[in-house]
């Protein structure tokens, strides 16, 4: 791992959010939470879409800057599988070439906070990562969070 760096902005934690159990406001899980549907993660899609292709871009070249790496200098970007529009239009504002980015949410939906790790092993198994490879990693969640690492495979 070269270098992570991770943020946060409670402004906008009602809209991406997950009311779920062992929160302050739900201790408990109970059978009528799962049947109403009250531990089911709930957004503002617009205003996620908005924040997340903002920051997801931003936070990525920040991270590179501070490490003297270039776009150019990418093997591979395997962001947080939650959306993939959001991905490709975040590739695209960063100009990174299609293939070079791992999608398998298709696959698998969005398994949250597994989803880079289970798509860079993918990557490893399909031969799309292999050692050596400089593979930048951005994500953007509930809370607001957002952050980018990069890793020397």
């Amino acid at each position: 791992l070269i270098d992570v760096e991770v943020h946060a902005d409670g402004s906008g934690a009602k809209e991406l959010w997950l009311e779920g159990p062992a929160s302050a406001y739900m201790p408990r899980l109970t059978h009528e939470m799962i049947d109403d549907k009250t531990v089911h993660p709930s957004m503002n899609g617009r205003n996620v879409f908005r924040w997340a292709t903002a920051k997801m871009p931003e936070v990525s070249l920040s991270v590179l800057e501070r490490n003297g790496v270039s776009i150019e200098d990418l093997d591979l970007m395997v962001p947080h599988q939650a959306n993939k529009r959001i991905n490709e239009f975040v590739s695209q504002k960063l100009k990174i070439a299609p293939e070079k980015v791992v999608h398998n949410i298709q696959k698998y939906g969005n398994t949250t906070a597994a989803s880079i790790p289970l798509a860079l092993s993918e990557a490893v198994q399909e031969g799309r990562a292999k050692k050596g490879d400089l593979i930048l990693m951005p994500a953007f969640g509930a809370g607001f969070t957002w952050g980018a690492a990069l890793l020397r495979l």
